[in-house]
């Protein structure tokens, strides 16, 4: 009886493939877009149907929910063939895969309110605007969507956690319808499912909040990261000043150090060249100066030598002076003796000569 249920109300493989891929694809909204659909919901949402649904009203609806629990669970039971088989052929590419995860992640959160009203399409009913605009929405996206899932399965590969989103996702949109049909069984209105799409407006905005802070945070961090690298600019720029003037003193450093070595290669050689002078001065002058010793030895030698033939001369000279002292102490008186004859002699002569002249005369 349930299979039969399931085949009577199974839509066109393209209208299914079309409300699966719904789950799994499509392109987050702009912050443009995200300011937009927020003021539609909030109009949308807001008011709420007080009036009870016919009983022929009540009975369209549930099917077309029977319907869209059927394909959930038909969901339910394709998706894990479908990812076993895409997983072992699409570990390759896994960064492409990442970056429509993200994408669809954010698309789910935005189109969840979406997706349920757009199961909830009776064209004809004018009592129910709001389920009719979502459902003009659902088939625009639809379209968009089956030109999306023609295309290679490749490029439709998921992760486990895209996957464990996709059946999260699943199981809160057959609860949702689960109890609207119940509600529509009971009291012929539909209040759960307006709750369910006021409170995913409330996670979707504080979800919009979170991306809001998100960007502003990465904002304020490129903004302190901007300023970390002018401020690594300038501390490099003051770094490479720094070096630069550590190199010119090290440069003044190695000149002083050339010029200080220079000098006092300059100070050793003529120091030692004047240790070398006077040095040779002193010899020359001892030289000098022994030969002068030389000579006053010589000298005083001979001097003694003079000194001492002198000596040896005066002693003999007084000697002879001695002894002819003694001759003539011994001869002294026979010569006064004749020399007084003498005299007398020569007086006498004298004498005679004078007085013989004077007898001529």
């Amino acid at each position: 009886m349930e299979e039969g249920q399931l085949e009577a109300s199974d839509p066109p493989p393209k209208a299914w493939h079309s409300e699966v891929t719904v789950l799994v694809t499509g392109k987050p909204p702009s912050p443009v877009e995200d300011d937009e659909t927020a003021g539609k919901t909030d109009t949308e949402i807001t008011p709420e149907i007080t009036a009870s649904l016919s009983i022929l009203e009540v009975l369209r609806i549930s099917a077309v929910l029977e319907d869209t629990i059927d394909q959930l669970s038909i969901l339910n039971y394709i998706m894990p063939v479908q990812y076993e088989v895409k997983r072992s052929n699409g570990m390759k590419k896994t960064k492409a895969m990442n970056l429509e995860e993200k994408s669809l992640e954010k698309l789910t959160e935005v189109s969840r309110s979406s997706k349920i009203s757009s199961t909830l399409l009776p064209r004809e009913d004018s009592k129910l605007p709001e389920i009719r605009q979502e459902g003009q929405f659902a088939n625009e996206f639809n379209k968009m969507q089956d030109h999306i899932f023609k295309k290679p399965t490749m490029q439709t590969i998921m992760t486990p956690e895209t996957m464990k989103k996709i059946q999260m996702d699943r199981q809160f949109f057959s609860d949702v319808i689960t109890d609207t049909m119940q509600e529509l069984q009971d009291s012929g209105t539909f209040t759960d499912l307006l709750k369910a799409l006021s409170k995913e407006k409330e996670n979707e905005m504080h979800f919009y909040e979170i991306i809001d802070r998100e960007e502003k945070g990465k904002k304020q961090i490129k903004s302190l990261q901007k300023q970390l690298l002018n401020a690594k600019k300038e501390r490099q720029v003051e770094v490479q000043s720094q070096n630069e003037y550590i190199a010119h003193l090290k440069d003044q450093l190695q000149e002083l150090k050339a010029k200080t070595n220079m000098e006092n290669r300059y100070m050793k050689k003529n120091t030692e060249l004047q240790i070398s002078q006077t040095q040779q001065k002193c010899n020359k002058t001892e030289e000098f100066l022994l030969e002068e010793i030389e000579k006053l030895r010589l000298k005083t030698e001979e001097e003694n030598r003079i000194h001492i033939e002198i000596e040896t001369f005066l002693k003999k000279e007084q000697q002879v002076s001695h002894q002819n002292l003694f001759i003539r102490c011994n001869v002294s008186v026979p010569l006064i003796k004749h020399q007084r004859q003498q005299k007398e002699i020569l007086k006498e002569t004298s004498t005679f000569n004078s007085a013989s002249l004077m007898n001529e005369l």
